[in-house]
């Protein structure tokens, strides 16, 4: 649940009152959206509203005994508002979270002085002074919205996954398991520039993951318990025994290693010291963590983690991550996106089956490949996401936008969709002349707005947002 602190503000040339009803009707609305709300109540001051700096004080005091609960600030204007006790509860509270500036409407039949609300001009003057302050902020579609209508409920959903992405990331801890495979020098990163914004990684040799396997018998229970798991996700057929064994093994020892360290998603070095040593491809144990919401990314590319966590902080649905792999004939605003593939049952509907790894097969033997997740991405709207640090810049820049995934026709292997992205050839000239990773992270949903705010606005990350 995405908790809010509230504040209500109130300026005593207009009428007070109103702020009594808004405040009732911001909570019951919070409440009808799912999330929780932290405020003054009116035993605490006139209406549980906030205008002078006594007031701010005791707000503020309240969201900092709630600290570690608060995941973004709503303010609200029944009338004008007090914008510099609005400016000042957040500046004293010292939280660092988004802010949501919400304004109620006059009704232009009632205009008289008991009633006109005059929030439209207020919310001016309280943007004015965030931003002298240095507070940023977000602002609702309407520049004045009923709360109780769709348009806003619309914004509360988007404000909530701004909040849950800016916490999320910027408490985030991601497991890289083994050495970048040394021909992918494109999955080279800064891990001191993730440290910076709040991100950190846990690295684990393979040895230590594969050593550990090794010792589990076949008959243990968590063993056991595994291999049930896998044979409930994915379909099997003609996947020896010894196989889903040794996936189970390396389940239970990588999750095991994943709750000790609290990681919240993994990069694992899935070529070819997995095949070759231990006898298996790591992609259904990584799409099934993907599929629970605990993204795991090929051929350690933890920036490209770091877009798929992000995607799911946003949207709560399962990510992927996608090579951009292919033009699809000659239309200029589709391509053929492709993994080998490790990508969560979600996005192929559940109807994705276990096979061999064709691509590597030829070099460390077909017994060896066995694991990975084959079919078509179902056809739906697409959030895109590519992070990445530039050290050079000594900065993190991303780019993200949203396309779908089309039912247009293409047989071929692994994990597979045909995606349409408008202005396409814009978006890969992008990609190409400002150096960016051929992995993509994507999600079934359309959350690029929020995307785009929690890391330009509040991250203070380097983003282009592509559209169409």
């Amino acid at each position: 649940m995405t908790t809010l602190g509230v504040i209500v503000g109130n300026r005593g040339f207009f009428p007070a009152e109103l702020c009594e009803e808004g405040r009732q009707i911001i909570l019951r609305v919070l409440e009808e959206e799912g999330f929780k709300a932290i405020a003054l109540g009116p035993q605490d001051t006139p209406y549980g509203s906030v205008e002078t700096y006594a007031q701010a004080k005791q707000c503020a005091d309240l969201f900092k005994a709630h600290r570690e609960e608060i995941d973004g600030i709503l303010v609200t204007l029944p009338n004008f508002g007090d914008e510099r006790g609005v400016a000042d509860t957040i500046r004293l509270a010292g939280l660092d979270v988004p802010v949501l500036v919400h304004a109620f409407p006059d009704e232009a039949g009632r205009m008289d002085i008991s009633r006109r609300r005059d929030s439209f001009c207020g919310k001016m003057s309280v943007c004015n002074n965030l931003t002298q302050y240095g507070i940023p902020y977000s602002l609702t579609t309407l520049h004045t919205v009923d709360p109780t209508s769709a348009s806003f409920r619309r914004d509360l959903a988007r404000f909530g996954a701004i909040c849950r992405v800016v916490k999320g990331l910027r408490r985030a801890r991601f497991g890289q398991v083994g050495a970048r495979p040394a021909a992918f020098i494109t999955v080279r990163y800064s891990e001191k520039l993730l440290e910076q914004a709040g991100i950190s990684v846990e690295t684990v040799d393979l040895s230590e993951i594969f050593g550990r396997a090794w010792k589990l018998a076949d008959g243990d229970p968590v063993v056991q318990s595994k291999v049930e798991e896998i044979r409930a996700y994915v379909r099997v057929a003609n996947v020896p025994t010894e196989a889903l064994l040794k996936m189970a093994k390396f389940a239970a020892v990588l999750e095991a290693w994943m709750a000790e360290h609290e990681l919240v998603g993994t990069a694992l070095q899935c070529w070819t010291a997995m095949e070759e040593y231990y006898g298996v491809v790591p992609c259904t144990v990584m799409s099934m963590l993907s599929n629970k919401g605990l993204p795991s990314a090929c051929e350690t590319d933890i920036t490209g983690l770091i877009g798929m966590y992000a995607m799911v902080l946003a949207s709560g649905r399962p990510s992927a991550l996608l090579d951009w792999n292919n033009n699809y004939g000659e239309d200029p605003d589709k391509a053929v996106v492709f993994h080998c593939s490790n990508l969560p049952q979600a996005l192929f509907g559940g109807e994705a089956a276990m096979d061999y790894q064709a691509i590597i097969a030829g070099t460390v033997g077909r017994e060896n490949t066995f694991g990975t997740v084959v079919g078509r991405i179902k056809p739906t709207p697409l959030t895109f996401c590519r992070v990445s640090t530039d050290d050079a810049r000594g900065c993190i820049r991303a780019y993200l936008g949203e396309g779908e995934i089309t039912d247009d026709p293409i047989e071929t292997f692994g994990g597979y969709g045909v995606i349409r992205v408008p202005k396409m050839q814009a978006l890969l000239r992008h990609i190409c002349e400002y150096g960016y990773e051929h992995h993509v992270a994507a999600n079934p949903s359309q959350v690029a707005d929020a995307l785009y705010e929690a890391f330009a606005k509040y991250l203070k990350w380097d983003v282009y947002y592509h559209k169409g």
